[in-house]
């Protein structure tokens, strides 16, 4: 998880489209209340030459508002909203994942502690889920002793 430090805004958000569509091919859509949502780990970049670069693991977050919400105002008010409530619990997402949230309409006008709360839930099944896959072996399997095989003593 990241800490509590305030964490560079533009660092946290996926801004490119090629990772845009790397999140989408990585997982199926999964639902909740007033959003949909995609969740994918990133993967390690290979070795660089410079020892020097530094790998920036910072939780991403891409937000969409496409014209089905409405107008441009409208658009533009949900995704403040998102930003905000993302801010305020971006902490709680393990380091090197990205996701993706689809609002509906019904953000513009939801409560905001509500939407908090929502966000907030969707953080803690996102890390859930990547703990889970963190806990497999390669094949699926889950990561048990008898998955690794016999054990010498």
């Amino acid at each position: 998880m990241v800490s509590g430090a305030i964490v560079n805004a533009r660092a946290a958000r996926l801004r490119k489209h090629a990772d845009y569509q790397r999140v989408y091919k990585a997982t199926r859509k999964q639902f909740s209340a007033s959003m949909t949502w995609f969740l994918a780990a990133r993967e390690a970049p290979p070795l660089q030459v410079e020892p020097a670069a530094v790998v920036d693991e910072t939780p991403r977050i891409g937000l969409t508002a496409g014209k089905v919400l409405g107008k441009a105002h409208e658009r533009n008010r949900i995704k403040r909203r998102m930003r905000e409530a993302v801010r305020h619990h971006l902490h709680e997402l393990p380091e090197g994942v990205d996701l993706i949230l689809h609002p509906r309409r019904s953000v513009m006008t939801m409560d905001f502690v509500k939407l908090e709360a929502e966000i907030l839930r969707i953080f803690r099944q996102a890390a859930a889920q990547i703990r889970q896959k963190s806990s497999q072996t390669p094949d699926g399997q889950a990561a048990t002793p008898r998955a690794l095989g016999p054990v010498a003593l």
